[in-house]
């Protein structure tokens, strides 16, 4: 089975190429889906197929880069993309960014980074699944109190509501950002963008598994403006930090390319699903994706605390299936969506 291996040049290891491919074409559908560059789900997906945690990082930025800007001018085309309220929080996601990226030097160096990143990973998941799954929650309670009182469920409701307080929070210069629909100060979006930044830079990613939340959840966007803004931030930061890593010797090209060619093809299915599913469908089915990604990394270092080497294997499986069945689920509700579109204009032709 030695053909099914491919040897990267710069990081000098031979890594299983279908599971680039299935990396590539899964992540660009979910990206393009979620807004984000599914670097969450790449970064550990490329260490625990064989990269070194400094080539995992840098490699999965500069493959999201690219694939970003495919997104993002989709999304721009369905008017989701509030340019503006991206813009401002270019400041804080350079700053943040560089000095995450500095910090992965630094651990390389002390030999800590593999331990640092991928518990700081699973933190972070754990934290992001249950905030979803919590908001998910109150949300149903708020239906169920409306119908048990034989009131009328609101379908624009939310589960949480941060964003009302740091609205509160009038610290000038304030801003109104026409397609978020949001007012509140220039310092919100650009403290987010620099939180996110920072962990952009740490854990190898665009930003957006904490930026997409982060703008539903405390900027206040609705859930397909967050994801259009999003990727536009994830377009920005992918770019510099594909420079910066790169510049730093820690991009492998080969896989960065093997992986965006079938990303470039799923992000367009997953930019244009989003048509076809709305709000909290979104946001159910990337809590989902998120545990998926967290059981994965548990699994990998679970294999190399207790010396099984199986769980390796298991925790690979595991990414490639949470990936490919998300990939699938999201590309069916494309296909239905264009279905009754061009059946609708049928029947009114």
């Amino acid at each position: 089975m030695e053909w099914l291996y491919v040897l990267m040049p710069i990081a000098g290891v031979k890594i299983f190429w279908p599971g680039l491919i299935i990396l590539g074409v899964g992540v660009g559908i979910i990206g393009g889906f979620f807004g984000m560059g599914g670097a969450w789900m790449v970064t550990p997906g490329l260490n625990i197929l064989g990269f070194p945690m400094a080539f995992a990082i840098g490699t999965d930025i500069a493959h999201m880069a690219g694939k970003s800007l495919i997104s993002t001018m989709r999304h721009g085309k369905f008017g989701n993309v509030d340019y503006k309220l991206g813009m401002i929080m270019l400041i804080g996601t350079v700053v943040g960014f560089e000095i995450g990226a500095q910090m992965i030097m630094w651990l390389e160096r002390m030999g800590n980074v593999e331990k640092v990143v991928r518990w700081l990973y699973i933190g972070l998941l754990a934290f992001i699944a249950w905030m979803v799954f919590h908001d998910i929650n109150v949300r149903r309670k708020k239906d169920s109190a409306a119908r048990a009182a034989g009131q009328e469920v609101d379908k624009l409701s939310t589960g949480i509501e941060w964003h009302k307080h740091f609205h509160a929070i009038k610290i000038p210069p304030m801003m109104h950002f026409n397609e978020a629909g949001v007012y509140c100060s220039m310092w919100l979006p650009v403290f987010v963008s620099f939180l996110t930044g920072w962990l952009a830079g740490i854990l190898g990613i665009g930003g957006g598994l904490i930026r997409m939340p982060s703008l539903i959840y405390i900027v206040g966007c609705p859930t397909h403006v967050a994801v259009g803004t999003d990727l536009f931030e994830v377009m920005i930061s992918g770019l510099y930090g594909a420079g910066t890593y790169t510049y730093k010797g820690r991009t492998e090209l080969v896989a960065a390319v093997i992986m965006l060619i079938g990303a470039s093809m799923g992000a367009q299915v997953g930019a244009v699903a989003t048509k076809y599913i709305k709000g909290y469908g979104i946001r159910m089915a990337f809590g989902f994706a998120v545990l998926g990604c967290m059981v994965s990394i548990l699994l990998k270092l679970a294999a190399k605390a207790w010396s099984i080497p199986i769980l390796d294997d298991v925790a690979t499986a595991v990414v490639l299936i949470v990936v490919s069945a998300l990939s699938l689920y999201i590309f069916l509700k494309f296909l239905a969506g264009c279905k009754a579109e061009v059946a609708m204009k049928a029947a009114k032709g």
